[in-house]
């Protein structure tokens, strides 16, 4: 981040103003720090489109009536390994939380735990959910689908979210593999970014409104649309369209939220559909106990080995060596945990209007 055009908070003054505004509008104490944590290990793991920069449009659809902010979250059908969640509308940061808890349960319990959630709403950045797992040595996924913003391959039409997969492998030795990434070319939130910053998109991100490729940060609100990863078909963006249609039918289909161009936006240029086909956005989670497939102490061995191996590949450039999922991410994690975390000056406006709506001193 362009440290010209930020400013530096510190990780507890972000998070005694986070939870205040959703103490404010209406959250329990206990749900407003739920939904806190969410967002500041996104703004603590570099993630910066997914923190505290969107805060102001969960403010929004609250004031549009679409966050029911004291939620009955239930179960509504379940197995002993399986289970279908209605988060009653409530933010998704939270029952999100909550249905990985489920699922982390019922893994417990029988070596594997899954958990489809309808009536939900975005549910911030997937690898907080699948994290969750890693002190009780399970691997953890999540997904979930999102505003339609993507196109599928070969089309022009929204129809699709981003629609992130995200898959939590601990280590012993290592930083655990954290592997969370959109279906689409890029996150909406990486868009906002460089909207923010004034800079032009790299090619085969977008489209405009027309399917001729467009490098506008802004093009999504004129009509334009997101490319699945891979971008074109000929680059294999029908693995990326395959990708989001998996998240789109277990976070959707089966739990019996809203799925496709049904889904509910969270962006604000876009309204709601008119004829829903479910109840709000829909997420999947997992819990899978390692050792349930595996010993322990085995396991651990094999993924360190595994960690060691690819971090020790043979690079193109001897500067840029080979990364592991996360290892930029947790980088930053510890950078901003001792130096504070520098927040774009167009979030700190957000934040400085929320500090005046809800008369809360920044």
């Amino acid at each position: 981040m362009d440290k010209a055009t930020s400013r530096i908070f510190t990780e507890n003054q972000l998070w005694s103003f986070m939870s205040e505004v959703f103490i404010r509008m209406g959250a329990s104490q206990e749900d407003a720090y739920l939904a806190t944590d969410v967002l500041l290990e996104a703004d603590l793991r570099g993630i910066d489109s997914h923190g505290i920069a969107r805060l102001s449009g969960y403010v929004r659809l609250w004031e549009a009536g679409r966050i029911n902010m004291k939620p009955q979250i239930k179960i509504v059908r379940e197995t002993a390994a399986a289970a279908t969640v209605d988060g009653d509308g409530g933010l998704g940061l939270v029952v999100a939380a909550h249905a990985m808890n489920i699922a982390i349960k019922k893994a417990s319990a029988t070596g594997v735990g899954m958990v489809s959630v309808c009536n939900s709403n975005h549910f911030g950045v997937a690898s907080y959910h699948a994290m969750k797992a890693i002190p009780h040595h399970m691997i953890g996924m999540s997904m979930t689908n999102a505003s339609p913003l993507v196109t599928p391959t070969l089309g022009k039409e929204r129809m699709l979210g981003t629609n992130p997969h995200c898959w939590v492998f601990p280590a012993r030795e290592y930083d655990p593999v954290v592997i969370d990434m959109a279906s689409a070319a890029a996150a909406n939130g990486k868009l906002e970014i460089a909207e923010r910053k004034g800079t032009e998109l790299p090619n085969g991100w977008a489209l405009d409104a027309d399917g001729a490729p467009s490098n506008d940060p802004s093009i999504l609100k004129k009509g334009g649309s997101l490319l699945p990863l891979g971008s074109t078909y000929e680059m294999g963006s029908h693995k990326g369209y395959g990708m989001a249609a998996v998240a789109d039918i277990l976070s959707g289909v089966l739990s019996g939220g809203n799925f496709g161009p049904w889904v509910p936006p969270f962006v604000a240029f876009l309204q709601p559909p008119a004829d829903p086909v479910g109840k709000g956005i829909g997420h999947f989670l997992t819990a899978m106990r390692i050792d349930a497939f595996r010993d322990l102490d085995e396991y651990y061995q094999g993924i360190d080995t595994w960690i060691r191996r690819f971090k020790a590949t043979t690079p193109i450039d001897p500067a840029e060596p080979v990364l592991i999922h996360g290892e930029l991410e947790q980088r930053e994690y510890r950078v901003r945990k001792k130096n504070g975390i520098p927040i774009n000056a167009k979030v700190v406006a957000d934040m400085e209007a929320l500090a005046e709506k809800f008369k809360i001193t920044l």
